[in-house]
């Protein structure tokens, strides 16, 4: 889908009475999560299960 296509999607599904802010922030949610499927398809991401290993370490 592209962004025009995504954007319109994102101000349907907003109530009538929505705010700017409200547009705003859903346009940084929905931006947010596009940038980590990008990420993702690139392959900048940490697997599971180094996260984990982690995380473990900082609970110790």
């Amino acid at each position: 889908m592209n962004v025009k296509a995504a954007v319109l999607r994102l101000l349907e599904t907003l109530p009538d009475d929505a705010s700017i802010e409200d547009i705003q922030y859903h346009l940084y949610v929905l931006q947010k999560i596009r940038a980590g499927e990008e990420a993702a398809r690139a392959g900048d991401v940490i697997p599971h299960d180094e996260v984990m290993r982690e995380l473990a370490g900082w609970l110790e």
